[in-house]
């Protein structure tokens, strides 16, 4: 009997830790739950951005990526995005994708423009740049390092 209540304290405590973890991680998120001043913004492409993507101003997480799609009409990527309810947003400011190092995950920044009159709710960042594809620029180098070996060795074979 005496075994029992061991395990029954030690699961009680395992339990308790793993609550109070999760609630840390959550706090510590600084995930709000529908909060925030919602826009959207075009790119040619979107690679490795997602739903939950961060949304970053000067480096700080200011809000999530809500939603991804495809304009029928123009066949450009579509991004929904929300940010803090406190932050405005100057008419002239772009949205660009950015990684969080080489090979880390994708995120949505924003440029703040120098405008004085502010983005309104749920209106389009129309300066916007897409993501860089890390194997478009390796295969552009190997490329170029090939042509370039190519014409140093044209002028000798036209010696002879």
């Amino acid at each position: 009997m005496r075994n029992n209540l061991i395990e029954t304290v030690m699961g009680g405590v395992v339990l308790l830790i793993a609550i109070f973890f999760l609630t840390f991680a959550y706090m510590s998120s600084g995930y709000k739950n529908g909060e925030g001043t919602s826009y959207w913004a075009q790119f040619d492409r979107i690679d490795g951005l997602f739903v939950g993507s961060d949304v970053r101003m000067s480096g700080v997480k200011i809000g999530t990526v809500k939603k991804v799609e495809i304009n029928p009409q123009t066949y450009l990527a579509v991004v929904h995005f929300t940010s803090a309810s406190d932050i405005t947003l100057p008419k002239d400011s772009s949205a660009e994708i950015l990684s969080d190092g080489l090979m880390g995950n994708k995120y949505l920044a924003l440029v703040p423009g120098g405008e004085d009159e502010n983005l309104s709710a749920g209106t389009e960042i129309k300066h916007t740049q897409s993501a860089v594809s890390l194997e478009g620029m390796i295969g552009q180098l190997i490329f170029s390092a090939k042509d370039a070996k190519k014409q140093e060795t044209v002028p000798a074979a036209e010696k002879k």
